[in-house]
């Protein structure tokens, strides 16, 4: 039997992390191998941050920003999409496969939408091989 694919997530403080925190709320329940790390913005998670988590054994990635204009930083989500682009890069020069890895934005009020990219991103994952060497496929 294999493991819940382990997923890092960073999540930003007004919109991610609130709608993180309303899915809680409302009991709504989301896969058991997330782990949520919150951040002022999104465009505050740095390339290295994702590349490391994939590099301690994280099997996927996930930035959760806010809307297009309405970040509390101005134009961080902005910046974080463009971040994400370099991201993709570095993972295929890594040979880190770009799947594990996304983007989205997610407002406060929208808990059913944090559950579904968590979910989906879980059953893209379940499809891959483990995230690194020395997973073991159990």
């Amino acid at each position: 039997m294999r493991r819940e694919p382990r997923i890092i997530a960073f999540c930003c403080n007004w919109c991610g992390y609130a709608a993180a925190d309303l899915a809680g709320t409302r009991r709504l329940s989301y896969p058991e191998g997330v782990r949520i790390i919150r951040v002022m913005c999104s465009g505050m998670v740095h390339p290295e941050l994702v590349l490391h988590a994939l590099e301690k054994g994280a099997d996927g990635v996930m930035i959760i920003g806010c809307h297009r204009g309405q970040c509390h930083y101005i134009d961080g989500n902005e910046k974080a999409m463009l971040r994400a682009e370099l991201i993709e890069e570095l993972m295929e020069d890594l040979g880190h496969d770009p799947g594990r890895f996304v983007i989205t934005r997610i407002a406060a009020g929208e808990p059913e939408q944090f559950v579904r990219s968590l979910t989906a991103l879980t059953d893209q994952l379940r499809r891959l091989d483990p995230a690194g060497p020395g997973d073991e496929k159990t």
